[in-house]
């Protein structure tokens, strides 16, 4: 986890015994202050029993305290561990925005590093996914996708080589997205995401700094112009970074456009 675990006195406030707000409620919000201003994600929490005498606090009453920020996921514990502030969990945004542009948005620092950027012939399977022949070239573009400096995701691209000649002179794209449609003309209009859980292979867990085996999600993705497939990608992301949301909307209903 890579920090000591810190003293109790650093965590400024303290109880008003007199007060009619419950001492459990004081300590929670004396925490959540700690938390949100005086402490940065990853940071392990003082130990409880430090806590505990400090604020001279029953350790369920500490507990009762440190659980009600766990379920606010401002708190994460770690089992035989301890409790640390949580890192915040990014939306998997269910939108047809390139990395760099999602990234960007969140007022995060996208970067990417790239690991393979090549052309291949189409295997069976990119074949059926891109409606090529078996053999045609498919440009691979695989990236390992961070946001200030933290790895994310791992990313890899296939493209029919024939939508797009002599991308691979100019070098990896900082912003894929963009430069399909800048260069040739490819505005992705839809896709089609199927996402699923997953458990690290080594190399994806080398890749993301995560454990061997830890859950990730996979998403799979065929973003169209027209009906062709332009892009087919499979991603993998760090669970503990991600959360997946998707809105919902009733049949019949008038959508709003998402992208």
């Amino acid at each position: 986890m890579g920090y000591m675990v810190p003293p109790a006195r650093e965590i400024p406030g303290e109880l008003d015994r007199d007060s009619a707000i419950s001492v459990h409620i004081q300590l929670r919000e004396v925490l959540r202050n700690y938390v949100l201003n005086h402490s940065k994600a990853g940071r392990q929490l003082p130990s409880e029993r430090d806590m505990a005498a400090h604020f001279n606090v029953a350790r369920m009453t500490l507990r009762q305290a440190i659980e009600a920020l766990v379920e606010e996921e401002l708190l994460e514990r770690v089992v035989g561990v301890g409790t640390f502030v949580a890192r915040a969990k990014l939306d998997v945004t269910l939108k047809l925005t390139s990395y760099s542009e999602e990234m960007a948005r969140r007022g995060m620092r996208p970067s990417a590093r790239t690991l393979a950027f090549e052309q291949i012939p189409a295997t069976a399977r990119l074949a059926k996914e891109l409606q090529l022949e078996e053999g045609q070239g498919v440009i691979r573009l695989r990236r390992l996708l961070l946001a200030d400096e933290q790895p994310m995701s791992v990313d890899e691209n296939f493209i029919p080589a024939w939508r797009v000649p002599g991308i691979l002179e100019a070098g990896p794209p900082p912003s894929l997205y963009n430069v399909l449609g800048e260069r040739y003309g490819l505005i992705i209009e839809w896709g089609e995401d199927t996402i699923e859980a997953n458990a690290a292979t080594p190399s994806i867990a080398r890749l993301l700094q995560v454990d061997i085996g830890a859950p990730v999600l996979r998403t799979e993705r065929h973003a169209f112009v027209s009906r062709s497939t332009v892009d087919y990608s499979v991603s993998f992301y760090r669970a503990d970074r991600y959360k997946l949301r998707v809105p919902l909307q009733r049949p019949g209903v008038r959508a709003r456009r998402m992208y």
